[in-house]
């Protein structure tokens, strides 16, 4: 086999090894796939974000036209905000990228990325491709492409400010530069050692939405009714693209289930022109590698399928291999032999499952692995061999009758060289735009293959066939039942800082609290700290000894800053076990939707030396959606409260300096419709209320500001974007702003991603607005902070990033929440105390 064949195959093993639980399918499932076998097709969905794709295309392209549809999201979404808990950023990416295979999972179809960083929202193409590195982006979307292989590429957004952000209309543009490069043997020519170019046929637009409501008066505008519905999968392709949307969870994105006629509108942009089918002049079938007939051969195994036996379509479906391992064209060849040998598989009932004794794995330690083996038919099978590659052969054959179970325990000691699970796109040195993935292999791939896989080979009759399986952990949940997760390769020692922010007041010392994991039994590890130079730690290194495998260990530092200067630096954690420093933490993501995640991030934390001054001592905080702030507050040297509904109370509230709403908690927290009275009570009491920002779909701030709020939605118009947009202050002497710190301009510097989002449109004259800010060319905004008295106290709107500044060790945004929540000890405020 030539060399480029073989790194072609190759690449397309990588694409289908995602970490994906196989499922047995139902015999009209099956159906299906034999059908699909007679199509040689490809669809390519372009956008800028996770829940960008057209899900109702997706399921419709993949299950009825039966082309491979894939979605190519240009960022993983790492830049948004999160409706189901704290992960904002690295953790919130990855959250978001297994809802995107959970959805491709329901609608079929298939993931691609680009290596660009989602860092938040743009306003223009402009600034978008000035963060994000344009000619790798452009260089990932023609890899896709080539590797794809796709007939029609569909993009989302118009290239413009039409698209309402500036990664939307960035996807567009770029669609159009990489569909003509992408055949280009002149453009990235490093990637045709593994690849061949590819030119795409045609280029659509998905239009009929908000910016094009005239789209049926286009020309050549192509109307696809996608409410189709299948009798063979029980649904019709909306219903099911209604699922595949709801797995955007971390978005809130639930969508109801729709049924009947539903029209999607697609546009030409570039390629062959097109009149009234979108595969005009592209041939779908088997004649486009020139083995017309075995569209007679497939149809002959649809004909004869028995729903009741689908084991008995095995043999013709073997004779179909070997005449489809004929076909000169080496990625059709490859594509069909996989669809091949997994409807083997499926028709055969074959079941086969390797899973691990335990979750983790600490390289150079032993791996336990219990092999299963069911054939679920009376075909005769004979595995003839299995292996793990590098670690474990056995080549003693296992005969498989029907319906008998057959166990193999594998067990090896695995390599002290191999490497950790992290989410290979957070390996490298990220910068705000871009991440560094350097195998060219890795890049496009939605996630890690998995650590380990089993190689099987069989035997039927006298055709030999291999199979993959990963390594998983199985266990029994008391409330789920079977579960499964990834099985993870991880560092023998972990550690974390007790806060990832720790605030140094005024040049004065801290105590650190770390605390130390064993992943396996560790008999004596040295822990220091890498400290900013001129810092100092006492003791300067603690052992740790005696850890027992999963133990842990608290161990405390007192750390000296250089100076009383305000600075933001990194503390790093360093763990020495024999002749090894490890200096990873290990952090976990366990939601019910996507598999349990795992990800090792440097062990560190910002240190923050800080010139501030607090006023108020204790601090009620309502969760929202989900953020770090109480640990910022905590770090401030606030006692809080995590309040529940129950909490809420005039009694408990009366116990407090100030209460704090979290991001979206109006949104995510139904009963505070009804706290409204009791809450308004606390702040004509003399308490102070600081609500943060909420998404403004179906909310009337007429049920939880004590005057009038107006907004335009979440709307660029309603947020300021550039981190460091100037700031104005318009009022030098307001009390929010020159008590317990005097704030300027200067606390605006260094902030993160954004000044703020959902700022108010409109406002009662009784708010106070100190603030103004802007984007470069748009007009200004004042409602970045309203303060106003109400009674005795004092309620704060206020939609600036508190929560991704403070995370950040941002230290005028700690300065100035400090002097919100120091409203009501202001002696300049004559407020009354309650």
């Amino acid at each position: 086999m030539k060399k480029s064949a073989f790194l072609f195959i190759g690449l397309l093993i990588i694409a289908s090894n995602v970490l994906a639980q196989y499922v047995q399918k139902s015999s009209s499932q099956i159906l299906r796939d034999l059908e699909k076998l007679n199509v040689l097709g490809n669809v390519l969905y372009l956008a800028a974000h996770p829940d960008d794709e057209n899900t109702r295309l997706i399921a419709y392209f993949g299950n009825e036209v039966l082309v491979n549809t894939a979605y190519l999201a240009v960022t993983r979404g790492d830049g948004g905000q999160n409706l189901i808990g704290p992960e904002l950023r690295d953790g919130l990416g990855v959250i978001r990228t297994q809802e995107l295979l959970a959805a491709r999972k329901v609608d079929g179809g298939q993931q691609f990325f680009t290596r660009a960083n989602d860092f938040g929202y743009s306003k223009t193409a402009d600034e978008t491709l000035k963060i994000w590195n344009k000619e790798k982006v452009l260089s990932d979307m023609v890899w896709t492409i080539r590797t794809f292989r796709p007939d029609v590429i569909i993009t989302r957004f118009p290239p413009d400010k039409r698209a309402g952000h500036g990664h939307h209309a960035s996807s567009a543009i770029l669609a159009k530069e990489a569909f003509k490069l992408a055949g280009d043997k002149k453009a990235f020519p490093e990637q045709l050692k593994l690849v061949s170019v590819w030119q795409p046929t045609r280029l659509m637009i998905n239009s009929g939405r908000w910016w094009d409501k005239e789209i049926e008066k286009q020309p050549n505008t192509i109307k696809i009714d996608v409410g189709s519905y299948s009798s063979n999968l029980g649904i019709s392709y909306t219903e099911m693209a209604a699922t595949s949307r709801s797995q955007h969870k971390s978005q809130g994105f639930g969508s109801t289930h729709s049924r009947g006629s539903e029209i999607e509108y697609l546009r030409p942009v570039m390629g062959e022109p097109v009149t009234s089918n979108l595969f005009e002049g592209i041939d779908l079938s088997w004649g486009r590698v020139g083995k017309a007939k075995l569209i007679k051969e497939v149809s002959a195994i649809i004909e004869n399928y028995n729903p009741s036996d689908p084991s008995n379509s095995v043999a013709a479906l073997l004779e179909l291999r070997t005449n489809i391992n004929k076909v000169k064209d080496e990625f059709w060849r490859t594509k069909k032999l996989q669809e091949i040998d997994n409807l083997i598989r499926q028709c055969a009932g074959l079941f086969m499952e390797a899973t691990a004794d335990s979750p983790l794995v600490v390289p150079g330690d032993s791996l336990h692995i219990k092999l299963e083996l069911v054939n679920r038919s009376a075909i005769p099978i004979t595995i003839n061999g299995t292996n793990v590659k590098g670690d474990y052969e056995n080549n003693e054959p296992i005969v498989l009758s029907n319906n008998k179970k057959q166990l193999r325990q594998i067990d090896f000691i695995t390599s002290k060289t191999k490497p950790y699970s992290s989410p290979y796109w957070l390996n490298g040195q990220a910068t705000i735009g871009m991440y560094a993935v350097e195998n060219q292999l890795l890049r496009g791939t939605p996630e890690n293959k998995a650590a380990y896989f089993v190689s099987i080979s069989i035997k039927i009759k006298e055709t030999e066939l291999n199979y993959e399986i990963p390594v998983e952990y199985k266990w029994t949940d008391r409330v789920i039942g079977e579960s499964y997760r990834p099985l993870n390769v991880i560092p023998p020692i972990t550690g974390a800082f007790d806060d990832p922010v720790l605030i140094f007041k005024n040049g004065n010392s801290h105590q650190i609290g770390i605390i130390i994991k064993a992943n396996k039994p560790i008999k004596s590890s040295k822990v220091a700290l890498n400290l900013p130079a001129g810092w100092k730690s006492m003791p300067e290194q603690i052992k740790v000894e005696s850890l027992k495998e999963g133990e842990t260990k608290r161990i405390l530092f007192e750390v000296t800053p250089e100076s009383e200067e305000s600075s933001v630096n990194d503390i790093g954690l360093l763990m020495k076990v024999e002749e090894e420093t490890y200096h990873h933490s290990m952090q976990t993501i366990a939601y019910n939707h996507i598999p349990y995640q795992v990800l090792l991030p440097e062990a560190s934390a910002k240190a923050v030396s800080l010139d501030i001054m607090v006023g108020a001592k204790t601090v009620g905080y309502i969760m929202g959606a989900g953020d770090e702030v109480p640990k910022a507050l905590e770090q401030m040297g606030l006692k809080v409260w995590i309040m529940s509904e129950d909490d809420i109370t005039p009694t408990n509230l009366k116990s407090l300096d100030a209460l704090v709403l979290g991001i979206r908690a109006i949104n995510t927290q139904a009963y505070l419709v009804n706290k409204k009275d009791i809450l308004l009570e606390y702040v004509q009491e003399g308490g102070v209320m600081i609500t943060q920002y909420n998404t403004t779909r179906r909310l009337d701030w007429n049920n939880f500001a004590p005057y009038q709020l107006s907004f335009s939605g979440g709307s660029a118009s309603s947020r300021v974007a550039e981190e460091n947009a100037a700031v104005t202050i318009k009022k030098v002497k307001s009390g929010v702003l020159s008590y317990p710190n005097v704030i300027t301009t200067t606390d605006f510097d260094g902030w993160v991603q954004e000044r703020g989002l959902y700022f108010p449109k409109t406002w009662d004259s009784k708010y106070e607005a100190p603030l103004a800010m802007k984007d470069t060319g748009e007009k200004i905004h004042n409602g970045s902070l309203l303060v106003a008295k109400h009674g005795k106290g004092y309620y704060v709107y206020t939609g600036l990033s508190f929560f991704r500044e403070l995370p950040a060790g941002v230290p005028g945004a700690y300065r100035l929440l400090a002097n919100i929540l120091s409203l009501s000890t202001n002696p300049n405020l004559n407020v009354q105390k309650r």
